[in-house]
């Protein structure tokens, strides 16, 4: 059967978006470094892909900051202040922490296995150190819970903040203590949904989010 321009499209747009998260975790998580140079022919190689959803999806990063375009070159990763990181930060704080306490109070708990499992996948990636993996379930899993409020734009507000953030440390952690106790705090979330306690839950988001401009920024943190 003849594939229409229709699927075609669908299918280009699927793989841009598909490279646009794989490249934008690996930018956040540090593993493609601040001032960088990639091209487009490159990563379509390591994508296994044409160039065109390659482009597409750099030309989407550029759009959001995340790179700078270099004639005849390709794109360069761009760097974020620690003021910027705090400001975003910051931002999620207000915006993360109180639904996250008005939660624990209607936590569906059938749902509860897989947010376990995935919680187990995030420990994991830490433990292998998968940086890019780690980012992308945790991602998943933050998202997904403020889903569960019940409030799309706050979702998609707090998308686009974890689309500004950078975690320029984050690879320089791998197999680390603070790593591993950053991917803990997931289960411990859990925990607290789970027993319906949204003070604690609302210290510990405080903590977890914290990080980003701690550990993650290279910072010593309390």
């Amino acid at each position: 059967m003849a594939v229409s321009a229709i699927q075609k499209v669908v299918k280009v747009a699927s793989l841009r978006d598909r490279i646009g998260e794989s490249l934008s975790a690996a930018i956040i998580s540090g593993e493609l470094a601040p001032g960088t140079l990639v091209s487009v022919p490159t990563l379509a190689a390591q994508f296994a892909v044409s160039a065109t959803p390659v482009r597409e999806a750099m030309l989407d990063l550029e759009q959001r900051g995340f790179v700078a375009s270099v004639r005849n070159k390709g794109f360069r990763v761009t760097e974020v202040s620690e003021q910027d990181l705090r400001e975003i930060i910051e931002l999620r704080q207000l915006l993360e922490v109180p639904a996250m306490r008005a939660l624990a109070g209607r936590f569906p708990a059938d749902t509860l296995p897989g947010w376990r499992a995935l919680a187990a996948e995030i420990s994991a990636c830490a433990e292998k150190a998968n940086l890019t993996g780690f980012i992308e379930r945790d991602r998943e899993f933050h998202l997904g819970l403020l889903g569960l409020y019940g409030n799309d734009r706050l979702v998609g507000a707090v998308r686009e903040l974890r689309l500004q953030t950078r975690m320029v440390n984050l690879a320089r952690m791998a197999h680390s203590q603070e790593l591993s106790e950053s991917a803990r705090e997931h289960h411990l979330m859990l925990d607290l949904l789970e027993r319906g306690d949204g003070a604690a839950l609302e210290a510990l988001t405080i903590k977890h989010l914290g990080h980003v401009v701690g550990w993650w920024a290279g910072n010593t943190e309390v």
